[in-house]
């Protein structure tokens, strides 16, 4: 049996009388690539902050990498890496400067920080541009440096929320393709994204619907039980199924 390294059970957020996650219970496997789809105010930003140990939950349970997030939220920090969707590195430092200090702060040794740094410039082909400051980098490429950096020191789970927002097809399969490497490896990927060609890639997929999970499988079931032959069909007739009251 797989190790289950994300576990949620009927996880609830409240803000006063609003309820943005409403009972969400699911399991994420070690290695899998989960994709946790929804539109702009479905709840997917909050759930994920909770899970991350950066917002407590107003109810339910929910274990990280074998941490409770009620009371060990710290160590969640430790064993996850996270990529949000407006870019994680800071843009006034060169290349090399960012990789030192987040894997500083990730708790490498010197000597980690060495080889580790040069063997994710040389996978990413930077190597001419490690003096340069990061913010004159092409979009694509500071979020193939920011993913790498969040996956430097082999976390767990890495979140990542809507990481390939804003870029053009061709980097966006290139960055899946390093997502389809840290998976191999046995880092676990949770992953928002808007784009429904790239739930496609993923192991499995959530949708959420107003605060809760409205449907959870393996893309090619949920096309069959929906009768779809695309994603976006399936999201469609789950929304519309919502406005309705279904």
């Amino acid at each position: 049996m797989k190790e289950i390294v994300i576990k949620t059970d009927r996880l609830s957020k409240r803000f006063g009388d609003f309820i943005a996650v409403n009972e969400i219970s699911f399991e994420v496997q070690k290695g899998e690539i989960f994709g946790f789809l929804g539109a702009n105010g479905a709840g997917k930003t909050t759930a994920m902050r909770m899970l991350c140990g950066l917002s407590i939950p107003s109810s339910g349970t929910a274990e990280i990498a074998g941490f409770e997030v009620y009371k060990q939220a710290e160590q969640i920090k430790r064993n996850i890496g996270y990529m949000s969707q407006k870019f994680s590195l800071y843009e006034d430092l060169t290349v090399s400067e960012n990789i030192s200090f987040f894997a500083g702060i990730y708790g490498l040794t010197n000597r980690e920080i060495k080889e580790k740094g040069e063997a994710l410039v040389e996978q990413l082909g930077l190597e001419k541009e490690t003096k340069k400051l990061v913010g004159s980098l092409p979009l694509g490429w500071k979020q193939k440096l920011s993913f790498s950096v969040a996956v430097l020191h082999e976390p767990k789970i890495v979140f990542l929320d809507e990481p390939t927002g804003g870029v053009d097809p061709v980097t966006r399969r290139q960055f899946w393709d390093l997502i389809y490497e840290a998976s191999a490896k046995g880092i676990t990927i949770f992953v928002t994204t808007h784009y429904m060609d790239e739930a496609e890639y993923c192991d499995r997929i959530s949708i959420m619907v107003d605060g809760r999970i409205a449907a959870l499988d393996s893309p090619s079931k949920l096309k069959t039980q929906f009768k779809a032959g695309t994603m976006d069909e399936v999201f469609y007739q789950l929304a519309r199924g919502a406005k309705r009251g279904d």
